[in-house]
């Protein structure tokens, strides 16, 4: 089957909910770990804060595979790769369960990723190709709600899994839902694929692939010291030669896998580099926070849960106003004055400390939640709104895999400057550890503050005419 013109009506209006599910699944399996990551390493024998790597090799796996999730679905058909992606999901679950090492944990995690990765793209292909223009903007509208409930319950219940049974049911939790997953794909995911397959970009992906991985795993290493500095340094070069090589290729390719072209267009240019240092602040938030908690302040797993609901509170607040905000300020100053907000509010968590009653940080972290959903709303927005045609498809691609590189670098960057300070060699519950979290706080928040200069390149008349809908968190 190649369109959705065929499509009988139950499946019309089963589809959406199985793609909203399986969003469910992803976002909450995204936010649910972190709370969990205390509770992993005393288990596993590892410092608290030296976890990042099961964040990381989990953001890393989905960037690599979102360029390749559409030619898959197109070569193979929607229904079939979707119900692999639940599958293999799953399986990765239980193996992230079954984890007796670190090393175990993060081999499972990749291949977890590898679920994760295409499970949202495939099913929004699939909706896209299902459904008429006209009923598009709601039903996508409908299938991103999980998006913003799946972190709003996920740490949460993470915290109250740890504490009621063990971490391993953090994941495990997703294997009955794997289960109902597929057995209702096999019945609603219509198995649509392209009329003519267009040639996949190999050695485009290849070398765009592998820049990606090798600069990650310097930067990694030369930040936390896991690395010997020559072979850091190794990688680091390695890693810019192919990204270079990946430039060329691209300037001469007759279909690139992302077009230098994308570019030329002034605003996805801004809105993609500024999406990249701008969240560097914003993905190592969900990393540090439920650390500095539990290690720092000493909270229960249960109690850190719960006071990180007000963050997704607020960014569900942000939504009311967020595009008449932007609509009346203009890109520019909404993104240089919110950076610099941003990067002020994530500083400003160096002021919590053992005396800070739970009522303030929780009124803190969801003005927090505020300021960074509407970032993310502006960046966004502004990325993809000039976007037409061809460029459409291969420019929110990109972004999506710039969005999961950058988070994954933030994380990383917080645990560097947790060993930076020397927080992986002091006791629990410390005033030492609770200085060191703080030092990490500001530095971060400083780095994020410099994104503002991305967004100051901007001119006035550089933005989209309007304020387009499109997807902001994922």
């Amino acid at each position: 089957m190649t369109d959705g013109a065929a499509i009988d009506e139950r499946t019309r209006r089963a589809l959406p909910w199985l793609v909203a599910v399986a969003f469910f699944m992803q976002t909450l399996d995204g936010t649910i770990v972190n709370t969990a990551l205390p509770a992993m390493a005393r288990d596993l024998g590892e410092s608290p804060l030296r976890m990042q790597a099961v964040v990381i090799a989990y953001m890393l796996t989905v960037a690599l595979l979102i360029p390749v999730s559409g030619w898959l679905a197109d070569r193979f058909g929607t229904r079939r790769i979707f119900i692999g992606a639940i599958v293999v999901f799953s399986a990765g679950s239980a193996a992230c369960a079954l984890s007796g090492s670190l090393g175990q944990l993060v081999a499972a995690r990749v291949l977890q990723g590898v679920g994760g990765a295409l499970l949202l793209p495939v099913g929004r292909l699939a909706i896209l190709r299902v459904f008429p223009k006209d009923q598009l903007l709601r039903t996508l509208a409908f299938v991103t709600i999980p998006g913003l409930v799946g972190p709003l319950i996920g740490p949460s219940l993470g915290g109250w899994l740890v504490e009621v049974a063990t971490w391993h049911w953090v994941f495990l939790i997703n294997l009955p839902v794997g289960l109902v997953g597929v057995a209702v794909a096999r019945r609603y995911m219509p198995d649509l694929r392209a009329g003519v397959a267009q040639r996949f970009d190999l050695w485009g992906y290849v070398l765009f692939g592998a820049s990606i991985v090798m600069i990650s795993v310097a930067l990694q290493g030369l930040g936390e010291r896991a690395l010997g500095f020559a072979s850091s340094m190794l990688l680091l070069f390695a890693g810019l030669a192919a990204l270079g090589g990946y430039w060329l290729h691209a300037a001469r390719a007759p279909q690139p896998l992302f077009g230098l072209g994308l570019f030329a267009i002034p605003t996805f240019a801004v809105g993609l580099i500024g999406n990249l240092f701008a969240r560097l602040g914003s993905g190592a938030i969900p990393f540090l926070m439920p650390l500095f908690l539990q290690v720092g302040l000493a909270y229960s797993p249960a109690a850190a849960g719960m006071s990180l609901i007000p963050t997704a509170l607020g960014a569900m607040l942000s939504k009311t106003f967020a595009e008449p905000l932007i609509g009346r300020l203009g890109y520019r100053r909404t993104l240089i004055g919110n950076t610099v907000l941003l990067g002020l509010m994530i500083a400003s968590f160096a002021l919590v400390d053992l005396e800070t009653g739970r009522w303030a940080l929780m009124l803190h972290l969801a003005a927090f939640g505020i300021v960074n959903s509407l970032q993310f709303t502006a960046m966004n927005t502004l990325t993809l709104g000039d976007l037409e045609g061809g460029n459409a498809s291969a420019g929110n691609s990109l972004l999506s895999v710039v969005m999961q590189v950058s988070m994954s670098l933030g994380v990383a960057a917080a645990a560097a400057l947790l060993v930076a300070f020397g927080g992986h060699t002091q006791a629990q519950g410390s005033a030492a550890v609770v200085q060191t979290f703080h030092a990490a706080f500001a530095c971060i928040g400083l780095m994020t503050v410099c994104a503002a200069l991305v967004f100051a390149q901007l001119q006035t008349c550089d933005a989209p005419q309007a304020v387009p809908r499109v997807p902001d968190e994922h």
